[in-house]
């Protein structure tokens, strides 16, 4: 977490840098790799979807894989929390330690009607991150920070499982997919500050960036699934 803290020091120290930060979009932008990659050949069928659904996410910083599935269409609702460890451990600066076995997550509450869960997954791996970055995303380092799907149900794990093996035969990525797939014990949403991160703080040089330009990527490169307002934790609250 310290290294997030470092960048945004280094930035506050750059005049200008602050009031330009709309300006530097879009080199931001162009240095994000992203793609669209294939579907996946094991999904739900929409026959057998059901009511809303949840899956369980985590793919570095919780800002950025929270911003793009808040766009995203079918999602409800996204949380940003803590997966893979203790309910007793599962506070900000105790997971940032890298100790405690979370993982920086997003817990996402979808219509299978709108959106499939592989199609979440889809999202999920080519623009929410990088699932070749072994415990690490962009500026942040540690096991909290690493890829890897909380599974739900055997239906979900088969999915997952199964798109990972996909993908690594295509040879997609120019190195091997690191993410894990495991069944999710329990989830616990981070903070409230933490919530909505990247929208109400769209000048902050972190999420200028490392975040906006996944949103854009997402609007690119899955235009028929963008939604420009983005579902809120905070409205929701508010409700």
């Amino acid at each position: 977490m310290m290294l997030r803290r470092n960048l945004l020091l280094v930035g506050a120290t750059a005049i200008a840098l602050i009031g330009v930060g709309r300006l530097i979009m879009a080199p931001a932008a162009q240095a994000e790799q992203a793609t669209v990659l294939p579907a996946p050949a094991v999904d739900q069928p929409a026959a057998q979807a059901g009511g809303l659904q949840t899956a369980v996410l985590a793919g570095g910083c919780f800002w950025g894989v929270q911003a793009v599935f808040q766009h995203t269409k079918g999602v409800t609702k996204a949380v940003s929390g803590y997966a893979g460890g203790s309910k007793e451990s599962a506070s900000y600066e105790t997971v940032s330690s890298g100790r405690t076995g979370h993982a920086e997550s997003v817990e996402l509450t979808f219509d299978p009607n709108v959106i499939s869960y592989g199609t979440i997954l889809q999202i999920y791996f080519s623009v929410a991150h990088d699932p070749t970055e072994l415990d690490r995303q962009g500026p942040d380092e540690g096991p909290q920070y690493r890829s890897q799907i909380f599974t739900t149900n055997d239906a979900q794990a088969k999915i997952a499982t199964a798109y990972i093996a996909q993908l690594d035969r295509a040879g997609t990525f120019p190195h091997p997919i690191v993410t894990k797939v495991g069944a999710l014990t329990a989830f616990y949403p981070a903070e409230g500050y933490h919530q909505d991160y990247a929208t109400l703080h769209p000048n902050n040089l972190y999420i200028v960036y490392n975040d906006l330009p996944k949103i854009e990527n997402l609007k690119r490169l899955f235009p028929d699934r963008y939604r420009p307002t983005p579902v809120l934790v905070t409205a929701s609250n508010a409700n």
